[in-house]
C-alpha cells in the first residue's frame, strides 16, 4: 500500500491500516523490533525548546494536543516511532481506532514534552521511563558526566477531545486534570455530590438554583478534589484512606490527588472540603463562575478545619471555552519567599514537529482562581 493511498483514506482507515502495517512487524519479532519506518518523516528537533535558564522559579508549564486534529497518517507514524515496545504495545492492545489515536498521541506528548527541557541533549524517541513505588511514570535519565539532566517533574491528563501534559523543574511535585465543559452526569449532580463532597460543598451545589450552573460548578469542583487525592505527607493527619472510588468522573479533584503520585484511591473526598477565598456567590463562598477572580483555592480538613494546605498551590482555569483544568504543585521551600501568591502558568497548544502556540494571556486560558 502506498502512502498516496494511504493519505485518500479518511483518518480513522488510514490510522487503522498504519497500524496494522506496523503490528505485522511488531508481532513478528516482538524483542527485536524490525526498524521499518513506513511513510516516515525525518525526525526534526522539537519546535519549541525550553532552556532551563529560561524557566522563571516555581513556574509551571502546561503543553496540549486536541487529537481531532492530527489528520496526517505520516505525522501518526512518526509519533509511532517515538514510542518503546511496551508503548507500542499498549497502543495495539486499544479496542477502536480513536482509542489507539489517542493512546499514541498521549505517549507521543509526554516524550516531545520531556525531551523540550533537555536542551537538545535527549532526543524524545531515547527517553526512558519508569514508575515510582505509587505506579506513576517517571523519567529515568541516563548518567553523563558531561551533562546534568533537570529536575523534572510531569504529568498528564486527557479527555477524548484534548491530551495534556503539566511540567515544573525544581518543583517537588506537580498533578494536573482536564475535563470537558459538556461533560454529562449520568445521575442527579445533588445525589452524586452526597455521596462525595463534604456537606459544606453540597449546601454551597444546593444553593445554586440554576442546574447548568449547578452542574458547571461540580465539575469544577471536581476537577479540583480528584488533584487532591494523591496528596503526600503533607496532608496525611487528615486525609484517611478508602477503598477506591468509582472514576465516574475525572476533572479538579484529580489534579491534587495524582500530584502526590498515589493514585485516585488515596483519600476519600469528603474528609477534605475545598474553598474559594474572595468569591461569593449569594453572599457565599462558592466555585466561582468562569468571570471569577478567586484569588486563592484553600483545601481544609473536615475535621480540623484550621489545617489547611499552606504548602500547596492550586490553580482552576477554562481552556478554549471547552474544558476545564486544574493543577496542584507543591511549593518549592528552598526558595523561601519567592514562591509565595498565585501560581506562574505559561501554555502552549503543540502540534508535535509542525507547530507549538504560547496562548498564555490570550483568550484560549480564562482564570477562574490561583493563577497570577
Amino acid at each position: 500500500m502506498s502512502e498516496n493511498a494511504l493519505e485518500n483514506k479518511p483518518v480513522v482507515l488510514r490510522l487503522h491500516a498504519l497500524f496494522s502495517l506496523q503490528k505485522e512487524f511488531f508481532d513478528a519479532d516482538r524483542l527485536f523490533h524490525k526498524e521499518v519506518f513506513w511513510f516516515f518523516i525525518p525526525f526534526g528537533p522539537c519546535t519549541t525548546s525550553i532552556p532551563k535558564s529560561a524557566i522563571m522559579l516555581a513556574e509551571t508549564h502546561f503543553w496540549y494536543t486536541v487529537p481531532d486534529e492530527v489528520q496526517s497518517a505520516s505525522l501518526l507514524n512518526q509519533y509511532l516511532e517515538l514510542l518503546s515496545p511496551c508503548e507500542k504495545e499498549h497502543v495495539f492492545r486499544m479496542r477502536g481506532d480513536q482509542l489507539q489515536k489517542r493512546a499514541l498521541l498521549a505517549r507521543a506528548l509526554v516524550r516531545t514534552t520531556v525531551a523540550r527541557y533537555t536542551n537538545s541533549q535527549v532526543s524524545p524517541r531515547l527517553l526512558k521511563f519508569v514508575k515510582n513505588v505509587f505506579g506513576k511514570p517517571e523519567v529515568e535519565w541516563q548518567h553523563d558526566e558531561e551533562w546534568d539532566p533537570p529536575s523534572l517533574h510531569f504529568n498528564i491528563s486527557h479527555t477524548s477531545s484534548l491530551i495534556a501534559c503539566g511540567v515544573t523543574v525544581d518543583t517537588p511535585v506537580i498533578g494536573i486534570d482536564v475535563e470537558e465543559k459538556q461533560r454529562k452526569i449520568k445521575s442527579n449532580v445533588l445525589s452524586f455530590a452526597r455521596r462525595y463532597f463534604s456537606s459544606y460543598e453540597v449546601e454551597l451545589l444546593h444553593a445554586i438554583s440554576d442546574p447548568e450552573i449547578q452542574r458547571q460548578e461540580f465539575i469544577k469542583l471536581w476537577t479540583l478534589k480528584v488533584v487532591i487525592s494523591y496528596c503526600p505527607s503533607s496532608l496525611k493527619p487528615f486525609i484517611s484512606t478508602t477503598p477506591p472510588l468509582s472514576r465516574q468522573l475525572t476533572s479538579d479533584k484529580e489534579a491534587y490527588v495524582k500530584a502526590l503520585g498515589r493514585g485516585f484511591s488515596a483519600a476519600p473526598f469528603k474528609t477534605f472540603t475545598i474553598r474559594f477565598s474572595s468569591t461569593t456567590y449569594g453572599g457565599q463562598q462558592v466555585y466561582g463562575e468562569s468571570n471569577s477572580k478567586a484569588f486563592e483555592i484553600v483545601v481544609e480538613a473536615v475535621d480540623e478545619p484550621k489545617k489547611c494546605t499552606s504548602n500547596w498551590k492550586f490553580a482552576l482555569f477554562e481552556l478554549s471555552s471547552s474544558h476545564y483544568a486544574a493543577i496542584c504543585t507543591e511549593k518549592d521551600n528552598s526558595i523561601e519567599g519567592k514562591d509565595s501568591g498565585p501560581m506562574k502558568l505559561t501554555a502552549w497548544k503543540t502540534l508535535p514537529f509542525v507547530e507549538d502556540v504560547c496562548v498564555s494571556g490570550t483568550d484560549v486560558v480564562a482564570a477562574i482562581s490561583g493563577l497570577s
